[in-house]
């Protein structure tokens, strides 16, 4: 089935004359409208613009199709307006990409409070940036850059990726080991313990073991659930250890509910980044949330 986006952008390309004024009309990247373009072609099987340079000139079979569906399109387009204002009242919608559990401790507690709508997409980040450029999210919360044209990130915190153990380990025969600054010991000791970790997803224990040990772990956590948060709250009833990012944590941890156990002799920190297009119409409710997080770094 087409997508009535497809025709959106069709109409916009065929009214500005060019790919880049197209996109700076509905607010999303050059490689956005492409893809929907190119997406429209191949649905109907046929060019509709011949690329002379930088403009775009629409063929006969493009005029064809524009005469045919401009009309319906300009009711839906009046139609979509009508409906906002009379059932939601100019309320934006603003699409946001960020890790589960950064939702769950952050902005959970506030959406309520934000005088516009939300959509909160998790996923994998390289994705999260692919469909910021492509106008589907309009904020991520990311530890990773993605350099895009169209994109500009802005770092606004930093997180540590710590050993944590349960209320019950013995953290003081760990400190006895680590003391004697012997890298094999240490790297047994921890090995013979019972380990946590979450579904398809072992980065932080890669990246925190190659930066200490000089190797990628040769075992698999013990028990696998389903997110970081999960694991906070598994080790909070007893022993065994996990790798997971500080901020996750620092209430158990000072409540004692759970041990920091070693952040390690090279300790593994991420910049936090608001990744965002350079162009956007939703400059107030993006600064609005950026605020939450800042108040709570």
């Amino acid at each position: 089935m087409v997508n009535l986006e497809w025709y959106r952008t069709f109409k916009t390309v065929y009214k500005t004359g060019t790919l880049t004024n197209a996109a700076e009309v509905l607010f999303i990247s050059q490689p956005g409208v492409s893809l929907h373009l190119s997406s429209l072609e191949n649905y109907v099987g046929y060019k509709l613009f011949d690329r002379t340079g930088r403009k775009m000139v629409p063929t006969e079979k493009g005029k064809v199709l524009y005469n045919f569906i401009i009309e319906a399109l300009t009711k839906l387009e009046e139609a979509e307006k009508n409906f906002q204002r009379s059932t939601e009242k100019n309320t934006p919608t603003i699409s946001v990409g960020m890790c589960f559990e950064t939702f769950q401790i952050t902005l959970e507690q506030y959406i309520s409070t934000l005088p516009f709508n939300v959509i909160i997409q998790f996923g994998e980040y390289p994705e999260m940036v692919e469909s910021l450029e492509k106008g589907i999210l309009d904020l991520i919360i990311t530890p990773q850059m993605v350099i895009k044209n169209t994109i500009e990130y802005q770092a606004f915190s930093s997180e540590t990726i710590v050993l944590v153990g349960g209320s019950e380990i013995d953290d003081l025969e760990f400190n006895s080991i680590e003391k004697n600054e012997n890298i094999e010991e240490i790297e047994l000791w921890l090995k013979q313990q019972k380990w946590y970790g979450t579904t398809g997803d072992m980065e932080h224990l890669r990246r925190f073991w190659q930066l200490n040990f000089n190797k990628y772990p040769d075992f698999r956590p013990n028990y696998i659930v389903p997110n970081l948060n999960s694991i906070i709250r598994c080790l909070s009833s007893g022993k065994g250890l996990a790798v997971v990012p500080d901020f996750l944590c620092r209430k158990e941890i000072d409540n004692g509910s759970i041990k920091l156990i070693w952040e390690g002799n090279n300790p593994l920190k991420n910049t936090l980044y608001f990744a965002t297009r350079k162009k956007t119409m939703y400059q107030d409710e993006i600064a609005l949330i950026k605020k939450i997080f800042l108040e709570l770094k």
